[in-house]
């Protein structure tokens, strides 16, 4: 009879897989790197993820739940659609900041990575980018009907997916200079821009 499975253990490896994925990339990162870091034998990693592209999509999930949680909930908050966007990009970029900007966005690392050659990593990338679309486009429709003047010649998905595809941009810029420029550069530019 198998060993029921351990809510911790399955814990401990996204939480430690996440770090060495995001440092490191995917293809760098073995499954016994995972495992030491996560502190659990090797062979326990089968038990919870099926392939190693099968735990890359769990760490995304993980990943995008975390932003999901804490992060997400900005563009919901109080201020113009404008203003709740920016501060939803600039808490992302906060994010970014506190890793002294060396690991970008774990969406644009892996999506450069595998999203072309991973079956299951390129499907949960689609899910996230679904669920970030959806997200932004609320906050950017409720500009469009309210008085907050966000362009109305676009829907607000093609806004939405414009703002996501320009963040991605800034963000691998930014891992690539180690700055805050391109960030800023983001806010500052390209979010008017593209909204009005």
């Amino acid at each position: 009879m198998p060993r029921p499975s351990n809510p911790d253990v399955r814990r401990r490896l996204l939480s430690a897989g996440l770090d060495l994925v995001h440092t490191h990339g995917f293809s760098a990162s073995g499954v016994k790197d995972i495992t030491d870091a996560a502190g659990v034998p090797k062979g326990s990693f089968y038990a919870y993820f099926p392939s190693k592209e099968a735990f890359a999509a769990a760490i995304l999930n993980h990943y995008w739940s975390d932003i999901d949680d804490r992060i997400l909930p900005i563009l919901e908050s109080k201020g113009s659609a404008q203003q709740r966007i920016t501060r939803f990009f600039s808490a992302l970029a906060d994010e970014h900041d506190a890793g002294d900007f060396l690991l970008g966005c774990l969406i644009g690392n892996l999506s450069l990575e595998l999203g072309g050659s991973s079956e299951p990593v390129r499907a949960e990338l689609v899910r996230i980018l679904g669920e970030w679309d959806d997200a932004l486009a609320t906050c950017v429709r409720s500009g469009q009907e309210g008085p907050d003047e966000i362009r109305t010649d676009l829907q607000a998905e093609e806004l939405a997916s414009l703002l996501i595809e320009a963040w991605e941009g800034a963000a691998l810029r930014g891992k690539v200079t180690r700055s805050r420029a391109p960030y800023d550069r983001f806010e500052a530019v390209t979010i008017p821009a593209l909204l009005h």
